[in-house]
This record gives C-alpha cells, structure tokens and sequence, in this order.
C-alpha cells in the first residue's frame, strides 16, 4: 500500500497530530491574551482540550471546556466561539504556515463529566458489593487465596 493512502482505522498522522497540537496552543494563546473580541468570552476561563483535523487538514473540530461552568455556561460559550470563529480563522491563517486557512468547528468537550460519571458508578455500593463477591474478603481473589 502507497505511503500516502491510509486507513482510516490507522489513526492520525503524525501532521495531523502536530498541526491539532499547533491549532490548540494559537487559539488558547489568543484566549488567554484577550485578542479574540466577543463580550461572551470577556471574563470567561475557556480550556482549549483538544484539536482533532481532518486527513487533508482543511477542518479542525476544537474540544473545549469552561472552567467552573454548567450546561448554560457551556452552551454560551459554544455559541461565543462559533461567532468568534471566523476572527480565529483569520489570526490562525496569519500566525500558522499552512496551505489553507483551517476551517473551525468547535464542539463542548464532555470528556471530564464522562470520566465522574464511570468514576461514581465505579464507587456505587452495588459495584463495590459485586466486587467484594469476586474477591472475597481474604483478598486478591488469586487463585493462591483459594481453598483447595
């Protein structure tokens, strides 16, 4: 197979990891200093989490998360850099040496609620309960713990 055909179960390549990296740290610099003018975002601690491209590197879908935020504020600031985007679109293209300008799509990242929910389940006495079955209360579960 030609180096330049990939599987789409293959992953991203190193460019796309390298110019997500590269998107992430510009638009986080640019919300940290204060350049991108939207009254939503005044005042507003927004995390940049991740930046995925695409294979062609025309589109980058932009992870974010408010800090101390809840659903509304989540929301707001999702329709603050969707506004704000086609002024992010612009610093990116002058700041980053691409071929194209990155067309943004910014989408809330819920990785960090996911990750409390497991962890709360993984903490639920019916969880616990079932794992004390398995494990018995001499220990490990390991078969040396065993009667024979």
């Amino acid at each position: 197979m030609s180096r330049h055909h990939r599987k789409s179960s293959e992953g991203p390549s190193q460019r796309q990891l390298r110019v997500g990296e590269l998107v992430r740290r510009t638009i986080a610099d640019l919300l940290m200093r204060g350049e991108i003018h939207d009254p939503d975002l005044t005042g507003l601690t927004l995390t940049i989490t991740e930046v995925r491209t695409s294979p062609d590197l025309k589109h980058a879908t932009v992870f974010f998360a408010p800090l101390g935020a809840d659903a509304a504020g989540m929301a707001a600031a999702g329709r603050a850099l969707k506004r704000a985007a086609g002024q992010i679109r612009t610093r990116l293209a002058r700041e980053m040496r691409l071929k194209y300008a990155i067309e943004l799509h910014f989408e809330p990242d819920t990785s960090f609620e996911t990750a409390s929910h497991i962890d709360q389940i993984l903490r639920s006495e019916k969880v616990r309960r079932d794992i004390g079955d398995r494990g018995g209360p001499r220990g490990t579960g390991d078969a040396r713990d065993e009667d024979v």
